[in-house]
C-alpha cells in the first residue's frame, strides 16, 4: 500500500500524553519480552492476535525515542519504562486512510534484570495501531504492539493481513450452537454437525464423519450449507487461528440437550476429534 504524503504535524510529548489513557496502553496482559525475562518467540496466534485488533499495521524506524518521567507516566506497571516513539514509516502494511510518513506513539518497553531499557533509537519494528486524535499521531492496541521487525515476522503478518483484507474472513468464535448425530446403519458409522456461533452471525458449522476401521473425518464450513468441498484448515490460516484459539475444551451440555444419551456421548467423542485436529492454539502471549 502507498503511503499517504498527508503532511505530517510535530506533536509535542505533553500533547501527547492524553494517549496514556488509552486501553491498549493501560490495560494490556503481556508482553512479549515481558519485564526481566527473555523474549518470547511470537507463534502465528500472537501475531494474529495483534494483526486483528489493528486497523493499522506498518513497518516503521525509530528515530527518537523520549523516556517519560514518572508525572508524564501514569499507569505504567513495575518493571516498564515509558517512551515517546517517532518514527518514520518504512511501509504500510494495513491502513484504510493511509499514514503519515512520521509517526509518533507511546511505547512501554520492558526493563532487563538490572533495571535498563533497551536502545531503541534506530531499531526497526512492526507497530500495530489504531489512529490517534492528530495526524501522524497512533495508539499501540496493546502494550507489546511494537515488535523488532524480522523476515519471519514480517511475512507472518502480512499473511495474516491479508487474509483479514480478503474474502469470506472468518468470524471470531463466541460460543457453540447446538449439535446433532445420527447413527449409520453400522456399527462405527455416522455423522455429527456442531453449529458454532459467531460474532457477527455467520453460519460456521463442524461436520465430523466416521466409518468403521477408519479414521474420523472434519470438516469444517462457512455458510448455510456443508458442501463436499469443506475441509479441514490448514494450521497458520485465519480459519484454524479462529477456531484453535476460540473453541472450548469440550462441547457445552446445552448443545446435546435435545440428545439421546448414546448420540450425546458420539457427539462429545466428534467434538474432540476436531480439537485434536486443530492442535493447542500455541499463543505465547496473553491478548489484551
Amino acid at each position: 500500500m502507498p503511503i499517504s504524503t498527508i503532511p505530517t504535524l510535530r506533536i509535542l510529548i505533553a500533547g501527547c500524553l492524553i494517549l496514556a489513557s488509552n486501553p491498549g496502553i493501560q490495560s494490556a496482559s503481556a508482553q512479549s519480552n515481558t519485564a526481566n525475562s527473555a523474549p518470547l518467540i511470537f507463534s502465528y496466534a500472537d501475531y494474529a492476535d495483534l494483526a486483528v485488533a489493528a486497523p493499522v499495521v506498518a513497518k516503521a524506524q525509530i528515530t527518537q525515542a523520549t523516556a517519560l518521567s514518572t508525572r508524564q507516566a501514569t499507569g505504567v506497571p513495575a518493571g516498564f519504562k515509558r517512551f515517546y516513539i517517532e518514527a518514520k514509516v518504512i511501509g504500510l502494511i494495513r491502513g484504510d486512510n493511509g499514514i503519515s510518513p512520521t509517526i509518533s506513539y507511546l511505547y512501554d518497553a520492558p526493563l532487563d534484570r538490572k533495571g535498563k531499557a533497551p536502545k531503541l533509537k534506530k531499531r526497526q519494528v512492526l507497530i500495530f495501531s489504531r489512529p490517534g486524535a492528530k495526524p501522524g499521531q497512533l495508539q499501540l492496541v496493546a502494550r507489546d504492539a511494537q515488535i523488532d521487525w524480522t523476515p519471519t515476522a514480517d511475512l507472518s503478518v502480512k499473511a495474516v493481513v491479508s487474509e483479514l483484507l480478503g474474502q469470506n474472513v472468518p468470524p471470531r468464535i463466541v460460543g457453540i450452537g447446538d449439535a446433532f448425530h445420527v447413527a449409520g446403519t453400522i456399527a462405527g458409522e455416522g455423522e455429527t454437525q456442531i453449529f458454532l456461533k459467531t460474532a457477527d452471525g455467520q453460519p460456521v458449522s463442524l461436520s465430523i464423519i466416521s466409518r468403521p476401521g477408519q479414521q474420523p473425518q472434519w470438516a469444517v464450513a462457512l455458510g448455510e450449507v456443508v458442501d463436499e468441498a469443506a475441509a479441514a484448515p490448514r494450521r497458520g490460516t485465519l480459519l484454524w487461528y479462529r477456531l484453535a484459539c476460540d473453541l472450548p475444551a469440550e462441547l457445552p451440555a446445552a448443545s446435546t440437550r435435545t440428545l439421546g444419551v448414546i448420540d450425546a456421548e458420539a457427539a462429545k467423542r466428534d467434538y474432540a476429534v476436531v480439537l485434536s485436529g486443530l492442535g493447542q492454539c500455541g499463543r505465547t502471549r496473553t491478548p489484551a
